[in-house]
């Protein structure tokens, strides 16, 4: 269905950043670039534990990343926006090598860390040149006692270029040119690219959901060698040079990179556990409202209750309807999100050759923000709006602190995108126009929101475990990794699902499982929706005068673990299973309602 043009900018502008791909100011930003980084290579090999010298490049260190992060942000951009675009990807890959040699500097960094005593250590954060960093200068003297020799370090950087990052370029640009033939309920037939699947198993009518599951099922198989070894590649990869580094266990890395204990992890997944009828009540809700005994993975993020008025929701409404959410409960989000929108730093047009998912990213250099998406006339496509533009906010806020305070784990990061998330439903809700019809509507909306981040991310995380325990002892093929995904969603959702409602193929479409940056990109979801949980209560029982300590607890993100954190800004212990089991049932009163429609 196509609708008139949008008069809310739906395509982003990064002309801010370079005047274009591959213009004079681009290339020599790259040549400097590559000067400034063996200049600074040359004065680490001589570094010494001269306490001074040492605070010089670690200064320099960051100001480099500023510019790394930047080149790599915008490349990044770019090549999401066209995933056929070679000459993008051809520099992607070669600002692999310099990060790789940005690896080696940080690594030689560690290292004269480590080496220090504890005086001249102590002596190191008290230099004035290092104010506001000694979080990040800690983290990185721990992250020294856990590596390898600074040449072994030196070597793997390298070898990443074309191993572990090299799967993931390729996973981005396979996915990126998927497509597959569809016949739609109607009976014509389209070629469908796989960036609008996701879109289509969204929809209400249950038969599109499931056309679009069965054909789109196609290119995953068809790939289903290549994207495995990629799979065991990257997870081999990991656990070979975690033995190196003498890390037991492979969460020790997440925990480390999500700025968390394994004692906070567990504590929330208990509590999960404990209480898993609580969203699957949810599923079995949307079963019944569907007319099915239980359901099928291609029903899990469809709504089960149609919008009113059962029309599409265009980019100029659901824009609006976020800017009066936003506005209304929190004044200065909204008149940031106006900003995004006016200065063009918002991606949604649906287009050929996009890559799929969502993302939000910045310059630490130009102290802007970019969100990415695909923007399909859905109510979902709006809550990850909102999702994206709360990531946004979080870098806003840490726009006055230096690059080593502004760093935030992806945990506090996902705290931060699902209170924008929060903020919007709540907003809908509390609209004084709301039919009971849109209540019904919106109830449904949260369910689904609910059983995202309680069933189907903790699910990926038992996957994802599981596969690490099994890879450890070699390859994992593609039989055993399609068992693995069905056994964790049935752990997960028990007998909500059909018995052949599973999706053993979802370790090989969702993107989060190849991204060669990070591992178990899942479980900070879980912990950011359930701190999200908290905070908004906060909000709800303190009004407007919370919002001051909600942006403290933003700034702080970057400067302090997550249990710290929490406990400087609401009080509270996340090591103890009774703080998640409150957040967790926080959904009860909505589930009551929505169980009595």
């Amino acid at each position: 269905m196509s609708h008139p043009a949008p008069t809310t900018p739906d395509r982003w502008s990064l002309e801010s950043w370079f005047s274009g791909f591959g213009k004079p100011d681009y290339t020599e930003f790259k040549a400097a670039l590559v000067r400034d980084v063996e200049a600074l290579k040359k004065q680490a090999a001589a570094l010494s534990i001269d306490v001074v010298e040492m605070a010089q490049v670690i200064n320099a260190l960051e100001a480099l990343s500023d510019r790394l992060g930047h080149l790599s942000a915008y490349l990044g951009c770019l090549s999401a926006d066209d995933a056929n675009d070679e000459a993008v990807k051809a520099d992607e890959a070669w600002i692999s090598t310099l990060e790789a040699e940005s690896t080696k500097l940080m690594a030689s960094l560690r290292s004269a860390l480590a080496a220090l005593s504890d005086d001249a250590f102590d002596s190191l954060l008290a230099d004035p040149s290092l104010k506001n960093a000694e979080h990040a200068v800690k983290r990185m003297r721990h992250e020294g006692q856990h590596q390898m020799k600074s040449e072994m370090e030196a070597l793997a950087a390298d070898l990443n270029v074309n191993g572990l990052h090299a799967w993931g370029r390729l996973y981005d640009t396979l996915t990126g040119k998927m497509e597959f033939e569809m016949t739609f309920p109607d009976g014509h037939k389209e070629t469908v690219e796989m960036s609008r699947r996701r879109a289509l198993m969204s929809e209400p009518d249950r038969r599109l959901r499931e056309a679009a599951f069965h054909a789109g099922q196609k290119p995953w198989n068809d790939h289903a060698v290549t994207l495995a070894a990629g799979l065991n590649g990257i997870a081999g990869t990991r656990l070979s040079l975690y033995g190196r580094r003498g890390l037991p266990h492979f969460l020790d890395t997440p925990l480390f990179d999500g700025a968390m204990s394994r004692e906070s992890l567990d504590a929330m997944l208990e509590a999960i556990h404990t209480h898993i009828e609580l969203p699957r009540r949810a599923l079995r809700k949307a079963a019944k409202l569907q007319g099915t005994s239980a359901l099928h993975y291609f029903d899990l993020e469809a709504p089960q209750i149609a919008a009113p008025d059962e029309k599409e929701l265009t980019w100029d409404e659901a824009c609006a309807t976020v800017d009066q959410a936003f506005s209304t409960a929190y004044p200065k989000l909204g008149e940031y999100f106006r900003e995004m929108l006016a200065q063009r730093w918002i991606e949604a047009q649906p287009r050929a050759g996009k890559r799929p998912g969502a993302f939000c990213t910045g310059s630490q250099l130009k102290h802007e923000e970019r969100v990415y998406m695909t923007f399909h006339c859905t109510v979902h496509d709006m809550v990850t709006l909102a999702h994206e533009v709360g990531h946004a906010w979080h870098s806003c806020v840490l726009r006055p602190a230096r690059s080593f305070a502004a760093n935030y784990p992806m945990t506090l990061a996902e705290t931060a995108s699902n209170f924008g998330e929060m903020i919007l439903l709540n907003g809908l809700m509390n609209d004084p126009g709301l039919t009971e019809a849109t209540k019904a509507y919106l109830l449904d909306q949260e369910m689904l929101r609910a059983h995202a981040y309680l069933i189907n991310i903790p699910m990926r995380y038992e996957f994802e475990k599981a596969f690490y325990t099994e890879r450890a002892s070699g390859e994992v093929s593609v039989s055993r990794l399609s068992a693995l995904m069905a056994e964790a969603q049935r752990k997960l959702y028990g007998d909500t699902l059909l018995e052949d409602g599973t999706d053993p193929m979802f370790w090989a479409s969702k993107m989060h499982f190849f991204i060669s940056g990070i591992s178990f990109y899942n479980f900070p979801y879980v912990f950011g929706y359930l701190l999200s949980q908290a905070l908004f209560a906060r909000f709800k029982e303190e009004g407007a005068s919370f919002l001051p300590r909600y942006e403290a607890f933003l700034s702080m993100t970057g400067s302090a673990t997550c249990e710290e954190v929490v406990k400087r800004s609401l009080g509270e212990d996340i090591t103890k299973p009774e703080f998640w089991a409150t957040a967790l049932k926080a959904m009860e009163p909505a589930l009551k309602a929505y169980e009595a429609l």
